[in-house]
């Protein structure tokens, strides 16, 4: 291994062959450059977004994470600052705003060759922490939505708090992103209303508790019916009972719908990677996929045991990188020492 000389960047243009070539720059992304640096490797993020924080920054970067070990709670935006922080004690290259076309191994050079819409960029490794890929919200075919969208009533990623200070919110669905957006809203906002299909909420059992013992309007086994408004402008949301097919309506200023995602692996799927349901095969216990030397962690990757948390991503990514620098070095311990007993930069500073 080359050390962790690597110079921080966020260009377009490649430099040296880092040991460990990151591919994604979310959560788990931005902790597999900090422990790759932990275990005296270099490392290279390259991400098609912009900023760093992958869909955290994209879609919610000030709704609080409740999961994450540390934290009681931390937004969004907070924790990809942190991330960011801690990997950048390494001087990690970080790539963004570039989409990644093609990965191919170049035999006789016994690295990998990343190329992008911009660049080439060359590992020893690969760890893939894309995610789930290239996302789009999936919408209800309702007369008028686009309109309402246009106007900004109607969304589907939430950037900013205070836009809906004082405001009659309706929140669309009953999962862990509906349930947070409930209870973040609910003290700045003049109402919020919830509706869900069913009375089977796919989030965390606390956070139900605390959104049924909450101000917040709950209505179960309710979809929406008719979006009602003038000149562009959404004044009110019809929904119906599912069971007893009673209407009710609510006026509203704006309306959140968080009913998931349609998940794209775009090019990724051509790279001979064995995938299932648009994620990576990985062995558990090592995180490697089918291609030798190429590992995976976080979002999108599947396996027997697997959870789709931010702290099982970081696990995966501990797990990924010491293999890949066992690999590299087979005579290196497959376990790093334990961080306490290290003298990391971020400590000298404090």
């Amino acid at each position: 291994m080359t050390g962790a000389e690597g110079v921080s960047v966020n260009g377009t243009s490649a430099t040296d062959v880092v040991d460990v070539l990151i591919i994604g720059g979310g959560p788990t992304g931005l902790f597999t450059a900090f422990y790759a640096g932990l275990r005296g490797a270099t490392a290279s993020i390259v991400d098609s977004l912009e900023q760093p924080g992958g869909a955290v920054t994209a879609m919610y970067p000030e709704k609080y994470i409740y999961d994450v070990g540390g934290f009681p709670a931390v937004l969004g935006k907070d924790l990809v600052a942190n991330l960011v922080q801690q990997a950048n004690q390494f001087n990690p290259q970080m790539h963004f705003n570039e989409r990644c076309e093609h990965l191919e191994h170049l035999p006789d050079d016994n690295d990998f060759r990343l190329t992008t819409n911009k660049a080439t960029h060359h590992g020893k490794t690969v760890i893939i922490c894309a995610g789930v890929g290239a996302f789009a919200p999936k919408k209800l075919d309702l007369p008028n939505l686009a309109a309402f969208e246009e106007s900004g009533q109607i969304v589907y990623f939430v950037t900013r708090n205070e836009s809906y200070r004082d405001k009659r919110v309706l929140i669309v669905g009953g999962g862990d992103s509906a349930v947070d957006w409930a209870l973040t809203l609910q003290p700045i906002a003049r109402e919020v209303t919830l509706i869900h299909r069913s009375d089977n909420f796919r989030a965390h059992a606390k956070s139900v508790e605390q959104m049924l013992a909450s101000g917040v309007d709950v209505n179960t086994h309710c979809e929406s019916h008719e979006l009602h408004g003038e000149d562009g402008t959404l004044r009110a949301v019809t929904f119906r009972h599912n069971k007893t097919q009673e209407l009710k309506r609510v006026e509203v200023d704006a309306v959140i719908m968080s009913i998931g995602f349609v998940a794209d692996l775009g090019p990724l799927k051509s790279w001979g990677l064995t995938v299932q349901k648009n994620q990576i095969v990985a062995d558990p216990l090592t995180m490697a996929t089918n291609i030798e030397g190429i590992w995976a962690a976080g979002d999108i990757v599947t396996h027997p045991t697997k959870f789709k948390l931010i702290a099982t991503g970081f696990h995966e990514a501990i797990t990924a990188v010491n293999h890949a620098v066992h690999h590299l070095n087979p005579k290196t311990r497959l376990a790093g020492a334990h961080s306490t007993n290290l003298d990391l930069p971020m400590m000298k500073t404090q």
